[in-house]
């Protein structure tokens, strides 16, 4: 185990350019803490898995970018890696990798940034990472429309997202259809009324406007609050929205959560099942999240990668980690 949380600390922070540049190890809370104090926030909404893991640690700016950590507010404002900036980390050689910038643009040579985001710790470690903020809008609803199955759902959800309202959530779970709007306070009201008509024909529409009811909703959409403390293991699903409904309802699933409009999808399965082998051929990545020990040493817990994929994934591996001492066999 290599532990880098002494790797911490917020080492720039520009609130009028709109950065934050800190320590891989600044525990994500204390950025947040910072963040709030102006007004502002990372606006691709990091979950905190720790309910869903059973797990006690502190989430870290780092982790955040290894897992590329992005929630409900994705299909508005763009993953983890679309605010990345810069990184800077160590490779399997030693050598210490800059890349990116403390700027909103940078195009200096390649873009290893993307690369980091997402790599489950499996090219480097990662010791700074700069970062773009946006600020905290003025306030926010949440439209909720009770009893839709999942085609339903995604259909509605779907309208939603292609109106010009500006849709900053759509997620369909235990607490109904949930559609978010963001901004100011009188564009909220209007957008929220009319998007209000225009899915009345999915049924009741309410219109939820606390702010700490709101934040509720979506905090647990965003920490797939559902399934925490609850027996089974825990899937990840990305495939097009339309399909997603046909793929849980031969999936086997025994709860289930639609996020991003219904392109992800989390799924309480029974213990030691495997989710891939029940779908059969399907066009996206299931990726297993929470399982057994023993389910995970015998299944992958990735999406296997396409040949041609797999080789240009290895010679990356190969090029920052030629000993295999990140996480081998993670990834593939």
């Amino acid at each position: 185990m290599l532990d880098v949380s002494g790797i911490a600390g917020i080492t720039l922070y520009e609130p009028g350019a709109l950065t934050l540049v800190a320590k891989a190890g600044t525990p994500l809370a204390e950025a947040e803490a910072v963040l709030r104090a102006e007004g502002q926030r990372l606006a691709f909404e990091p979950a905190d898995w720790r309910g869903l893991l059973g797990t006690s640690g502190v989430p870290t700016l780092g982790g955040m970018v290894a897992a590329n950590a992005s929630g409900p507010r994705r299909v508005q404002a763009g993953a983890c890696r679309d605010a990345l900036l810069g990184v800077r980390f160590v490779d399997g050689t030693g050598a210490v990798v800059k890349n990116g910038g403390r700027v909103m643009k940078n195009v200096t040579g390649y873009d290893l940034v993307k690369l980091m985001a997402g790599s489950w710790g499996t090219l480097g470690v990662l010791s700074e990472v700069s970062l773009k903020v946006l600020p905290v809008p003025e306030t926010s609803a949440t439209l909720v429309i009770g009893g839709l199955d999942g085609v339903a759902a995604v259909a509605a959800m779907t309208e939603a997202l292609v109106s010009p309202y500006d849709v900053t959530g759509a997620a369909h779970g235990p607490e109904g259809t949930l559609i978010r709007i963001e901004g100011f306070a009188q564009s909220v009201a209007y957008r929220a009324a009319e998007l209000a008509g225009r899915l009345a024909r999915f049924g009741t529409v309410e219109v939820e406007r606390d702010p700490m009811l709101v934040a509720g909703l979506w905090r647990g959409v965003r920490d797939v609050a559902a399934f925490h403390g609850v027996a089974g293991d825990v899937w990840r699903l990305s495939v097009k929205p339309s399909e997603a409904p046909g793929l849980v309802a031969r999936s086997g699933a025994r709860q289930v959560v639609y996020d991003w409009g219904g392109g992800l999808v989390w799924l309480l399965m029974p213990e030691g099942q495997d989710l891939r082998a029940s779908l059969g051929p399907f066009a996206g990545h299931a990726t297993l999240i929470r399982a057994s020990e023993e389910t995970r040493a015998r299944i992958q817990a990735f999406q296997p990668e396409p040949p041609a994929v797999a080789a240009l994934s290895q010679g990356l591996r190969q090029r920052f980690d030629p000993k295999g001492i990140f996480n081998p066999g993670l990834m593939g």
